[in-house]
Parts: C-alpha cells; structure tokens; sequence
C-alpha cells in the first residue's frame, strides 16, 4: 500500500455507492443511475493508484465517447505580459 489515506478515502466513496436491488446507485448524490455510477469508477480506481498500481484500467467502460481534457493555459512569462 503507498497511500493508506486515499485507499481509505476512496474505500468510503465506493461503500457509500453500491448498487441497491434494482441495479441503481444507492447513493442520493447520483439520483438513482444505474450502477457503477461515476463516483464508483473513480473510488476504484484511486483504490487501484492508492495500491501503487501504474496506469490501471478500469474495469466499467467509460460512459460515451469522453474527450480528453483540454491542456491548462501556459504561464505567460512577465516580458510577454508586459508586451502584450
């Protein structure tokens, strides 16, 4: 284990959102969607980076085609802010 305080954090999330009788996430937060909701995959997976594993793949499929993020804005340096 290389982060107990993630693993134990991502372990409550995950426990707070299994699925009820009907398939559905129990959690109010996710007003009922059907499970593994979003908030699951994630616990998992920081549960899988929590244990020092690399790159894990998870083991829900992604939800549609997701994008990938758009890179952060560069630091403009104080010589091009004052050229600008």
């Amino acid at each position: 284990m290389t982060d107990l305080l993630l693993w134990r954090l991502a372990y409550d999330v995950a426990e707070a959102h299994q699925p009820d009788e009907t398939g559905r996430c129990r959690n109010l937060l996710c007003a009922a969607q059907q499970a593994p909701c979003e908030a699951l995959r994630n616990a998992e997976r920081a549960m899988e980076l929590a244990r020092g594993a690399g790159a894990v793949e998870s083991r829900w499929p992604a939800p549609g085609a997701q994008s990938a993020a758009p890179a952060p804005p560069q630091r403009r340096s104080r010589a091009d802010r004052e050229a600008a």
